[in-house]
């Protein structure tokens, strides 16, 4: 396992709630921080951009109030995701609240920059980046990155093609610091899995969709329970950046899955307009098939540490 720094090295549980775009909010970030896992959520899901604030102050407040009131049980940290690509005009604005409220973990996206990596350690925060191949990783880290997210077949959102496999056998080559996966994670034996194969976290995402707190349509949360990886369709289309989709959404907004155009890369915007597409295209994770009915975020995490608690005894033989 790595050197991890703080606060990395004082997890509760090993798992890391990826930020949601549209869909994480803070009621959803502060019940995966009290139950044991990183909560987080994109930047740009506060809209207006002054909501931003309100929201920090939110969760920074619940999480003080809970830790004064369980010492003996803090709460993980959280963290905020800044899309870093030149379309997001909101940066410089978002991650000055971010240094402002000492935000203790920043994940950033879709490029790496050594001015929001300066900012975060100005204050001590830490920043994870995420990438989708060893290319990436390697920039990343030589522009001051902490950590690397590593983002493998079957990912939600943005996911790239390579095995998870593959992906971390290449970074821990040369690289022995914070590295979470991403990559149809949705069982506690997922969890213990991309630890033995050399990560430190896993990063979930899409199965916290279907929970209670998850800023999603109802019938979003039960077509992730109905579905699996069956139903998720690769395709660039909605952002100009390849991703994971459900079919069922797509054909909802008379498309048909099997037959989508290919997006012109350049045309990728992290403005308001793509957050209309996001809401009707609804994005998603092979691991859904795990994912068996909608309960409160603490609910599923509760089962992610028994089933992880259960496949480590199981290996043990214990």
């Amino acid at each position: 396992m790595s050197k991890l720094p703080p606060p990395l090295d004082r997890l509760p549980f090993p798992v890391i709630g990826s930020p949601l775009f549209i869909i994480s909010n803070p009621k959803l970030v502060i019940a995966q921080c009290i139950a044991g896992v990183v909560g987080s959520m994109p930047a740009l899901n506060a809209r207006p951009a002054e909501q931003l604030e309100e929201w920090l102050i939110e969760i920074t407040g619940a999480l003080a109030a809970h830790n004064a009131a369980h010492p003996q049980q803090p709460a993980a940290p959280f963290a905020i995701n800044q899309i870093v690509h030149k379309s997001n005009a909101r940066l410089a604005h978002d991650m000055a609240l971010c240094v402002k409220y000492k935000v203790p973990i920043i994940i950033t996206s879709l490029g790496a920059r050594e001015d929001v990596n300066a900012a975060a350690h100005s204050y001590g925060g830490v920043v994870l980046h995420d990438i989708i191949n060893n290319k990436h990783a390697h920039k990343a880290i030589e522009k001051g990155a902490d950590g690397l997210i590593a983002v493998a077949a079957g990912a939600g959102g943005h996911a790239g093609v390579k095995s998870p496999f593959a992906l971390i056998q290449e970074i821990r080559q040369w690289f022995d610091g914070p590295v979470a996966l991403s990559g149809s994670i949705a069982t506690g034996d997922a969890v213990l899995a991309a630890q033995a194969m050399g990560a430190d976290f896993a990063y979930i995402g899409s199965a916290f969709i279907a929970t209670e707190e998850a800023r999603a349509a109802e019938g979003y949360k039960q077509c992730i329970v109905e579905s699996t990886s069956d139903d998720i369709v690769y395709s660039n289309l909605f952002t100009g950046v390849h991703g994971n989709y459900l079919a069922p959404s797509i054909r909802a907004a008379g498309m048909d899955p099997d037959k989508l155009p290919v997006s012109d890369p350049t045309a990728m915007d992290f403005g308001g307009d793509k957050a209309k597409a996001w809401k009707e295209i609804w994005g998603c994770g092979q691991g859904i098939g795990a994912v068996t009915q909608v309960q409160p975020a603490a609910a599923y995490i509760a089962q992610l540490k028994r089933e992880y608690a259960a496949a480590k005894a199981r290996l043990l033989g214990v």
